[in-house]
Order: structure tokens, then C-alpha cells, then sequence
């Protein structure tokens, strides 16, 4: 009897020692245990690609300032806003002050910074009674426009690949305004590949009579532009003015085009 008792008390013993060296594999166990789950280190960049930077701008935007140029009654300096290669805003920065210069300063300035946002180019008009401030504003200007198509290269040089060759050549000229009886007329052109693909009359004569013949003859006009590919293309029947004013204008934008 004393063996049995002895031989079930060792039973016993063995079985609670086994049951204290088990690992704690629970996790209850683990967590009661103190263990705490792991934290994703601050910054850590994620397998699809980590942090976001910064939005950047489109190429060929921003604000470009053109030399200082001297004049007989002042210093005109022009800056241009530009956006995707565009100008979409002009302004002086520097014009001749002081007397009568205020009086001329004030009456050229809006006018030319109106020209060169349409003309999109350096080839506007001098405004009568300011020749030289319109004389220094041009030169101003093209240097403004030189340096924005050397930026321009430069963003399409560091980013090589991402658009066909031909799609980087194309542009948008905007001719000067011809003034006609019945109103100005300007021819919008954009041009690829040395070619005309798109025309459009951002101003043409209006009101009363004018806007049916505008609505009749404009698309017409646009679609012999981009047909010839020059601005030797027929007048529309009744719309001579028109016509002639939407040729005159298509010649000076592929003038500036280099066409």
C-alpha cells in the first residue's frame, strides 16, 4: 500500500513540473506578461513609396523679370507671369516717373502690358506720344521672353522623355489686331510640327448685323487657315472686311510663328 501511494505521488510531481516548464505561447499570456505590440517607427517610409514631397509646379510658369532697359526720360523694366508657357499677365515694374512722364507713363503702360499678353511676343505697337517708353518696354520684354524660353529648355531637357519631341515643339501665336470698318479682328493660331492645327478669332467684329457675319464667316476662316496652312485663303461671300481683316492678322501670327 505505501508503494502505491509513493509511485502516485511521483505521478503527480512529474506532471506539475511539466506543466511549469510549458512556454507561454498565449497570447493573453504574452500580453499579461508586459508585452506590448510593435509601433511603426515615426517617418518610416511604406513599401509603395514612403513620404509624398511636394507638389510641383507645372513647367514653364512663374514670373520672369527682363532686363532693365534706360531710356531718354527713365528706366523701364518688364515682368511676366507665365503659365505653362504662356504669358498670362504683363506688368512695369520700372517706367519713367516725375513731370509729363507720369502723365505719358500712365496712358502707355496698361496698353503695352495689354499687347504683350495678346501678342504673346515682343512684335507690339509703340503707343503714340511715348516712343520711348514703348521703345525700352519691347526691349524689356524680349529680354523677359529670352529668358523664359531658356527656362523653359531647361525644364524640357531635365524632364526628357516624358513627351514626344513633337508635342514639346508645339506652341499658340496670337497675331496683331486688325482694325476693320465694322471692328478689330485677331487671329489665335496654335502650330506643331511647322503646321497649322488649330485656328481661332479671339476678337472679330460685333453687334447688330456684325454678329451674323462674324458667326457665319469665323468658323470658315478657321478652317481654310488649318486647310492652307498659310493666310492666302478665300474671302467668305459677305464678310469681306472680315476676311481681309482675319487674313491680315493670320499673316502677322505666322509671321512670329516663323511661317
Amino acid at each position: 500500500m505505501r508503494r502505491v501511494v509513493l509511485a502516485t505521488a511521483a505521478t503527480v510531481s512529474g506532471v506539475v513540473l511539466l506543466l511549469s516548464l510549458k512556454p507561454a505561447s498565449d497570447p493573453a499570456a504574452a500580453s499579461a506578461a508586459g508585452a506590448a505590440p510593435q509601433q511603426p517607427v515615426a517617418g518610416q517610409q511604406s513599401p509603395q513609396g514612403g513620404q509624398q514631397g511636394g507638389a510641383q509646379a507645372p513647367a514653364g510658369s512663374g514670373t520672369v523679370t527682363g532686363d532693365a532697359t534706360q531710356t531718354q526720360y527713365g528706366t523701364v523694366q518688364v515682368r511676366l507671369t507665365v503659365a505653362s508657357g504662356k504669358i498670362t499677365k504683363a506688368e512695369a515694374v520700372q517706367a519713367p516717373k516725375g513731370g509729363l512722364s507720369d502723365q505719358k507713363t500712365a496712358m502707355a503702360v496698361p496698353k503695352l502690358n495689354q499687347e504683350a499678353v495678346a501678342a504673346q511676343s515682343a512684335q507690339i505697337d509703340a503707343v503714340s506720344g511715348a516712343t520711348y517708353t514703348s521703345d525700352g518696354y519691347k526691349k524689356s520684354l524680349q529680354s523677359a521672353l529670352d529668358r523664359m524660353k531658356t527656362s523653359a529648355g531647361s525644364s524640357t531637357g531635365a524632364s526628357a522623355g516624358s513627351a514626344p519631341s513633337g508635342a514639346a515643339q508645339a506652341r499658340t501665336v496670337t497675331g496683331k489686331v486688325a482694325q476693320t470698318q465694322y471692328g478689330p479682328v485677331q487671329v489665335r493660331i496654335t502650330v506643331s510640327g511647322g503646321k497649322i492645327t488649330k485656328a481661332e478669332a479671339v476678337q472679330a467684329p460685333k453687334g447688330g448685323l456684325s454678329d451674323q457675319k462674324t458667326a457665319m464667316a469665323v468658323p470658315r476662316l478657321n478652317q481654310e487657315a488649318v486647310t492652307a496652312g498659310t493666310a492666302h485663303i478665300d474671302a467668305v461671300s459677305g464678310a469681306t472686311y472680315t476676311s481681309t481683316g482675319y487674313q491680315q492678322s493670320l499673316q502677322s501670327a505666322l509671321d512670329q510663328a516663323g511661317g
